[in-house]
């Protein structure tokens, strides 16, 4: 793991600028991924989600993390911060923008003093956008996803069933919550309710967050 930490360390020796972030954080179903995918599409910033790329390096048959990715996945635990921003870094540096969403990070201490002991230096983290809504409406939307996965032919993920999803929420509300408490701390949260039809929820996140940065790119 040190050696993936060194990397990261020098990761964006080459750029000339800091990358402006934005931690896209709620619980599993609360709609960060649709939201994200909003805000691409609107504004160009580029969306890295954790997850996502965490279930891409599991599938990987070359990858030496694979297993130890899936496991964690399947538990509903925390996988190990160096290797998710290993990944995260890596797509950084195959990006030609500067604008970055993260997506489902930092979900735990770990994760925070990881991203600040290494990455501080090339990324300026502007908010954390916080997406609010109940554990009834997660779930609902988890096994719904799950259900239209499968009706089109797919295989639903490991973690999309009842049992897995009590466990990411436990996980979240115990790990990620302080995250967002610092960050309230800090000033540095931006609180929507996830609740209504995503396009309430978009324009939410354009008035309190993502109008003023564009104005000052």
């Amino acid at each position: 793991m040190a050696a993936i930490i060194e990397r990261v360390l020098s990761c964006f020796q080459s750029k000339p600028k800091k990358f402006r972030v934005v931690f896209v954080l709620g619980g599993p179903g609360s709609g960060k991924g649709t939201l994200c995918a909003k805000i691409v599409e609107t504004y160009g910033w580029v969306h890295l989600s954790a997850g996502d790329l965490l279930r891409a390096e599991r599938k990987d048959p070359s990858s030496k993390h694979g297993e130890l990715i899936n496991e964690h996945i399947r538990e509903g635990k925390i996988v190990p911060v160096e290797i998710t921003l290993a990944l995260i870094r890596k797509a950084m540096e195959a990006s030609a923008t500067t604008d970055f969403l993260v997506d489902g990070f930092p979900r735990s201490a770990d994760n925070l003093k990881g991203w600040e002991d290494n990455m501080t230096t090339c990324t300026d983290v502007v908010s954390l956008l916080y997406l609010e809504t109940s554990e009834e409406v997660m779930a609902q939307r988890i096994m719904q996803r799950s259900r239209e996965t499968v009706a089109a032919g797919g295989t639903a993920r490991a973690d999309d069933n009842e049992e897995a999803i009590k466990k990411r929420l436990k996980t979240y509300h115990e790990t990620t919550m302080p995250i967002i408490e610092i960050f309230k701390r800090r000033g540095k949260v931006t609180a929507i309710d996830s609740t209504p039809a995503p396009a309430v929820v978009f324009a939410s996140a354009q008035t309190s967050l993502f109008d003023g940065l564009a104005a000052q790119s």
